[in-house]
């Protein structure tokens, strides 16, 4: 599983870039093996070193550690979701199990902040649901019957309150959310880096090619050495079928995203000076929007079946082209030329939007498929399968283990056929909010 890194995502871009970053070169034996250093990899290094102080333990990644999605993400650390299936009178007792998780997750990433005294721009502003289409009120005020019935806090808002807000002319309806957090995710996961315990050995740039179970041992297969383990946790998230892993029940899903640069004063002015704001779409397949605390607009509006792996400058290019006219449509006085980088990520979905947590033999254990909710979940779940994995129980646990259960996923190519298919078909409905 090669994994290219890219310089093209601002999040990462803002970081002092770091040194002494090890890959994999000779063989090594260990109590501990953790595959994957996103935020669910990191925060079940970081609960194991405390765990066992006196245990080896090895945290491995394709790539640098947390400059995958838990880096190249929109940075929303959400309380509720509006597309994800859940939202039905029907089903709000199913909703109800997800925004429990969530707010565990919101909850375990404050802690960590805290704890550590993070400085990841947190600003507890909520998040909007948002529309240029008038029709799409019918959706919000279904969505916010469902938010009543569970006692969240909720605006809905029209297109004069919203210009205010958001300094933007473009949409009509939009329902506010009081519980999300707006932060910068790529400061947050390199706080994770920084703070692993010391019997945390970090491996980087170090590709898994295979591995195998023989007895109680679990052997994992690099290009320059093996590593021999007691225990393993996957924690690759989009890429966990790509190593077996639950892999008929998780997909990934390519996403791309720009950045600004900072705007001018001139330029923040034009729009309203509004205070820092993040926009999620009504529609599956619309835009999310961002004006950051420093006065820059990020905006993600693709989605696709990808080769996850890389994405070409070519192709990045083009997508490139679709967020500078989402900006442009909500932003007409900004100049043509204000994108600054652009970067492709990777989600991973199950057919029902649950997530993946489990053990699937004696010493191995997998957690992920976090459906874009990965910044609070991710963290929430690589805590606490370190737990699960010891053989422990917690409260969280017991949350988790109540949610719905991920779907199994019909064979390729029937798959990837299904998957586009559905893209286009939302796409088209959300062509509008692009």
């Amino acid at each position: 599983m090669e994994v290219t890194n890219d310089n093209g995502c601002s999040w990462v871009n803002d970081l002092i870039p770091r040194t002494n970053i090890q890959s994999l070169q000779s063989n090594e034996d260990c109590e501990w093996l953790i595959i994957g250093a996103g935020y669910t990899g990191l925060s079940a290094a970081r609960k194991l070193g405390q765990l066992y102080p006196n245990q080896k333990i090895i945290l491995i990644d394709a790539q640098l550690a947390g400059e995958g999605a838990s880096s190249r993400n929109s940075g929303y650390l959400v309380d509720t979701t509006l597309n994800d299936g859940f939202t039905s009178n029907k089903e709000l007792n199913n909703y109800k199990k997800k925004t429990d998780i969530y707010d565990l997750g919101i909850n375990t990433v404050k802690k960590f902040i805290n704890e550590y005294q993070v400085d990841c721009d947190w600003n507890e502003c909520g998040k909007y649901f948002a529309s240029s289409n008038r029709e799409d009120q019918k959706i919000l005020t279904n969505f916010s019957d469902t938010l009543s019935k569970l006692g969240f806090e909720y605006n809905l808002l029209s297109s004069n309150e919203l210009l205010k807000r958001l300094g933007t002319s473009f949409y009509n309806v939009a329902l506010h959310t009081k519980g999300g957090v707006l932060l910068h995710p790529g400061k947050l996961v390199r706080a994770m880096i920084d703070v692993l315990p010391s019997n945390v050995c970090l491996y980087e740039n170090s590709s898994l090619l295979n591995w195998s179970k023989n007895k109680d041992i679990i052997s994992c297969y690099f290009k320059n050495a093996t590593i021999n383990t007691k225990k393993i946790i996957f924690a690759t998230n989009g890429f966990l079928k790509f190593l077996g892993i639950k892999s008929n029940y998780n997909f990934p899903i390519t996403l791309t995203a720009s950045m600004t640069r900072v705007l001018t004063e001139e330029e923040f002015r034009s729009i309203g000076q509004p205070k820092e704001w993040g926009v999620l779409p009504v529609r599956p397949m619309g835009a999310t929007i961002r004006m950051t605390k420093d006065r820059r607009i990020l905006i993600r509006n693709t989605a696709e079946v990808y080769n996850p792996f890389k994405m070409s400058k070519t192709d990045l290019n083009k997508r490139s082209i679709n967020q500078k006219i989402g900006i442009k449509k909500r932003f007409p006085q900004l100049p043509n030329d204000i994108i600054q980088s652009s970067w492709s990520g990777i989600v991973s979905r199950t057919r029902n939007s649950s997530q993946i947590f489990e053990k699937i033999d004696n010493n191995v254990f997998v957690a992920g498929c976090y459906n874009g909710s990965g910044i609070g979940v991710g963290t929430l779940f690589g805590e606490q399968i370190a737990i699960k994995a010891s053989n422990e129980n917690t409260k969280e646990i017991e949350v988790i283990e109540a949610r719905n259960k991920p779907t199994w996923l019909p064979p390729q190519p029937f798959l990837n056929l299904g998957v586009k298919t559905r893209l286009i078909y939302e796409r088209f409905k959300a062509r509008s909010e692009i």
